[in-house]
């Protein structure tokens, strides 16, 4: 019991005083997982709207696959990205292993599925609604792509979040590709499973508090804007 007080305390007492090395790890998960989401976001998004708008033969197989990738597992993505960026693999030419970059690779990879499966449910319902009005204006698929997108972006938030959700708590393949090297690649999670090992309870719990802190901020930072928006059309 001692132990779980001294190690609040101390947690408290670290992100009261801005400890250095937790900001560090902190804005570099943050920059890490708001870049992947971005990247993902202009992947995934517009590829779910364009499912839904476009019909061909092997649709519903893509849009199954589109599915089942929600669930992949982050370390064989971890290991995918390791193959193909380590040296005798076929992008090892690039130095990119153990780098943010590689981390940002494997994230995208992860959460891509995740945003465009979101993306082309929320889309779909749109292009019920506006379907017979866009034909009959005869837009391009690309006009009507950037139209769904933008009438439904305060729905499509809700995949921008769940996409870095993911992307903030992964551990698996950022630890692979990434190797949490300290002042380099260490990450909220890594540095959580690190500390936690090392029994240093205190500083797990003070990256633990700002991971949920820096979770929370985003998505209420995107509900009040969202919420802004809405109301200023009134």
């Amino acid at each position: 019991m001692n132990d779980i007080w001294h190690g609040l305390t101390q947690a408290v007492r670290l992100i009261a005083d801005l400890d250095p090395d937790l900001m560090e790890i902190a804005g570099l998960s943050l920059r890490v997982s708001v870049g992947a989401t971005v990247v993902a976001a202009l992947i995934g998004l517009p590829l779910g709207a364009w499912l839904a708008v476009n019909r061909f033969r092997a649709r519903r197989v893509v849009i199954a696959l589109l599915n089942a990738l929600m669930g992949l597992p982050p370390v064989v993505v971890g290991l995918f990205v390791y193959v193909l960026f380590s040296r005798s693999g076929p992008l090892g030419v690039l130095g990119l292993l153990f780098t943010p970059t590689a981390m940002v690779i494997a994230q995208v990879i992860i959460i891509t599925p995740i945003i465009a499966s979101i993306s082309h449910q929320t889309i779909r319902e749109l292009w019920a609604d506006y379907h017979d009005l866009l034909i009959s204006l005869n837009t391009s698929h690309r006009q009507r792509i950037t139209a769904l997108l933008w009438d439904g972006r305060r729905a499509l938030m809700t995949a921008a979040l769940a996409g870095f959700g993911r992307a903030i708590g992964e551990v698996g393949a950022i630890m692979i590709v990434g190797g949490n090297i300290d002042h380099l690649t260490r990450v909220l999670t890594t540095a959580i499973a690190l500390e936690t090992g090392k029994g240093e309870f205190g500083m797990a719990l003070a990256l633990g508090f700002v991971l949920i802190a820096l979770a929370v901020a985003v998505n209420l930072s995107v509900h009040f804007l969202s919420r802004t928006e809405s109301s200023g059309r009134w």
